[in-house]
């Protein structure tokens, strides 16, 4: 028999709002912790020195992490102009210097060449590996490291505030992959002043936005305090908020135990959905299957087992 896991079946996702300063890992393992769940994982690492949305994936959720690691993202940011970093932030040594600061309508025509499908060279400090292994451990070690350039797609990109000439934020809605900490470093560069990423807030992932982001500080309180994991428990999103582009398929309790035995369902029939490609099915409101939809069937490819009542919507 396998070794038993240590902690509670717990399945969903809890949309935490990563503090300042903390890993992504870490943050992971305290979200772990305070839920005592078997199993959890993040869908998208945020760096250290940036706050905001991290998706943590409880039990059966971790299933889906890759629709949300693949999903579109928005940011908030802050660059502070005059200086290039090694790191591409705040945290870096400088390696380039300006005087020079930019007008707000040179920022504003600078932002039309970041739209769209950009080509978009990583931070040397960035997880990327190279040779197997990461560029930032590399990097640390006096490397010379050069990560190969990738295409990115930036959605929309948007001068919010000029605080002061030093500084400029701005909103992106960008796709997977984009690092801001490059987007923020060529934007210095076209810009001829240079730049490194003062601040960054991460605020939505795909169907996951900041209303229902949950602080640190609100999970250690409902913990210590009476009832404290049914309270834990309500905050809680559904596995399939994951799956919010994907189709729907009700299902019969013997089509349930069909797909939890790995055997394709029919779903052709009078007032069967026209469904083709992925699609997920539920019974009575429970996340069962994941799946493909070909000539009429659902072929699963992701079987859930989820304990308990579905959790409530995260608030």
């Amino acid at each position: 028999m396998g070794r038993k896991r240590k902690g509670d079946q717990v399945d969903g996702w809890v949309l935490f709002d990563k503090p300042l300063g903390m890993t992504s890992t870490r943050a992971v393992a305290v979200v772990r912790r305070l839920f005592n769940a078997q199993k959890a994982g993040h869908a998208g690492t945020l760096d250290p020195l940036a706050t905001g949305m991290l998706p943590i994936a409880l039990g059966e959720a971790t299933k889906t992490v890759p629709f949300i690691v693949d999903a579109t993202k928005d940011y908030e940011f802050t660059v502070c102009w005059g200086e290039e970093r090694d790191t591409d932030d705040r945290e870096g040594q400088a390696v380039e210097t300006s005087t020079s600061r930019p007008k707000k309508q040179d920022i504003i025509d600078c932002l039309q060449s970041c739209l769209g499908e950009i080509t978009q060279i990583p931070p040397a400090y960035s997880a990327i590996k190279i040779d197997g292994e990461r560029a930032y451990d590399l990097a640390r070690r006096g490397e010379k490291v050069t990560p190969k350039p990738r295409q990115v797609q930036i959605h929309s990109l948007e001068l919010v505030d000029q605080p002061d000439l030093d500084h400029a934020r701005f909103s992106v809605t960008c796709g997977k992959g984009t690092y801001i900490r490059a987007l923020a470093r060529d934007m210095g560069r076209e810009l001829g002043c240079f730049g490194h990423i003062a601040e960054l807030r991460r605020t939505r992932v795909g169907p996951m936005d900041n209303a229902r982001m949950i602080l640190l500080d609100k999970l250690e309180t409902f913990s210590h305090k009476g009832g404290g994991q049914q309270m834990l428990a309500n905050l809680i999103c559904p596995v399939e908020t994951a799956l919010d582009d994907i189709p729907a398929l009700a299902i019969s309790g013997a089509d349930t135990v069909c797909l939890r035995q790995g055997q394709s369902i029919l779903v052709r029939g009078g007032d069967a959905p026209v469904v083709t490609g992925l699609a997920y099915a539920v019974c009575k409101g429970d996340l069962v299957a994941l799946g493909e939809v070909r000539r009429g069937e659902l072929h699963p490819t992701r079987v859930f087992n989820i304990a308990g009542p579905s959790p409530q919507n995260g608030t």
